[in-house]
């Protein structure tokens, strides 16, 4: 869903933003020196600057220009490779409809039309439309490395990126959202297929892990379901693999 990456975006959804030590405390549990991360999704390098201030080789996703331009000119001098494209079930051309504020562009149709009709985003518009170049999480491995981590913020649009993966991965974030919840479930169910996952998740922007263990794929659908279409939670569900 949508990464909190603005003062004004953020009082609309009643979080704070956490302080730096947070977030790289909470993200060195998947993410170790020299490891390649995936930030899919990566908009102005909110979490990319996390990944890279924990000694990660990052591949930063963004397909929006002025992101892009954005993202090139903060780690110019940092390892970061920035790809602007968007990622989807296969390489092609896509219709991103894009917002008037840039955390909230999409590829899903449905999604924004849940969320406005929610109330959630109701005062926000996606006013013009852009084609954008799309490639996949399989082409990135390819030509990059397979990462130990892959956050995923694409607005609605999580299940067609996994789709696009066709071997696991050590852990995956992705965004839910209780009244447009399904592109989560099936992403979950997509990944409990590819691999021996066991996952949690954490509300809001707290960066903290809800649940005292790590659970199956069932069960955090279960947890997630439970909101019922609530405007005022949102969340991310954390996938790892289950190393017995």
């Amino acid at each position: 869903m949508v990464r909190i990456r603005g003062a004004a975006i953020c009082f609309l959804k009643g979080c704070a933003q956490m302080d730096n030590s947070h977030m790289l405390s909470f993200y060195s549990q998947f993410v170790r020196r020299g490891d390649v991360v995936f930030d899919v999704g990566a908009n102005v390098g909110n979490r990319t600057s996390a990944f890279v201030a924990l000694g990660a080789k990052v591949v930063a996703v963004e397909p929006q220009p002025h992101c892009v331009r954005r993202l090139q000119e903060t780690f110019r001098a940092s390892d970061v490779i920035v790809v602007s494209k968007a990622l989807g079930a296969r390489k092609g051309e896509a219709e991103m409809m894009v917002s008037n504020i840039d955390t909230l562009s999409s590829l899903s149709r449905e999604w924004i039309e849940k969320v406005r009709k929610s109330g959630r985003f109701s005062v926000f518009e996606w006013p013009h439309r852009m084609k954008v170049e799309m490639t996949t999480m399989d082409a990135l491995i390819a030509a990059y490395g397979r990462p130990s981590f892959c956050k995923i913020d694409v607005e609605g649009y999580e299940y067609e990126v996994l789709q696009g993966l066709s071997q696991p991965i050590e852990a995956v974030s992705l965004e839910f959202t209780p009244e447009a919840i399904e592109p989560a479930l099936r992403s979950i169910d997509y990944l409990a297929r590819l691999g021996d996952y066991r996952f949690n998740y954490s509300l809001l922007e707290s960066l903290v892990l809800t649940l005292p263990e790590w659970v199956s794929a069932a069960e955090v659908k279960d947890r997630i379901r439970g909101w019922n279409g609530s405007i005022r939670i949102f969340g991310d569900v954390y996938a790892k693999l289950n190393r017995k």
